[in-house]
């Protein structure tokens, strides 16, 4: 597993060792930042949050792309140490805010990028996306990528759905907050 592009394309990235963590394959990422920079143009000052983090592929990503900073949130202690160790290996402590804890109730914001990828078939995506959006977490014009199982529906109120791919296994739907 790689960056994909950005100041620090190729570096490689550590997974924790076993199935607990299922990091976003390179090729779903791939189609998720073609989809981001169709509608973003630049990552440029933007504050991302990676919820159900895993390694941080997705937010350091965003970082690698130029985003200002990003909070990354995840409960699994195996996980959180190939984060941590990520974002030493890359540089970028000074950007990142890392929280170990619930993703279903993250703090901060307001985000302008969120990426969720939750474990597969479980609703814990919707149900994030729906407590960030109840505490007014995103901000205006706000873009939300949720991954999950290719056969799970995805309706969160408050929300226009961008567009939905599925890639192999995995589902992608681009969330839009109102502007």
């Amino acid at each position: 597993m790689r960056i994909i592009a950005g100041q620090w394309r190729g570096r490689p990235l550590a997974a924790p060792p076993g199935q607990a963590t299922r990091p976003t394959s390179d090729r779903v990422r791939e189609s998720l930042f073609s989809m981001l920079v169709s509608r973003l143009g630049s990552f440029e000052e933007l504050a991302v949050a990676d919820l159900f983090a895993g390694t941080g592929a997705l937010g350091l990503e965003a970082l690698s792309r130029g985003a200002a900073y990003c909070t990354f949130v995840e409960k699994d202690r195996a996980a959180l140490d190939a984060l941590r160790g990520n974002l030493a290996r890359l540089g970028a402590i000074d950007r990142a805010d890392v929280r170990a804890s619930d993703a279903l109730h993250p703090v901060g914001g307001p985000w302008h990028l969120v990426f969720l990828d939750p474990p597969y078939d479980s609703g814990l995506g919707q149900q994030a996306v729906a407590n960030l959006v109840a505490r007014g977490a995103l901000a205006p014009g706000a873009l939300l990528s949720l991954e999950t199982g290719r056969r799970e529906s995805v309706e969160i109120a408050g929300l226009g759905k961008e567009t939905e791919r599925v890639l192999g296994k995995a589902k992608l739907t681009l969330l839009r907050a109102p502007a």
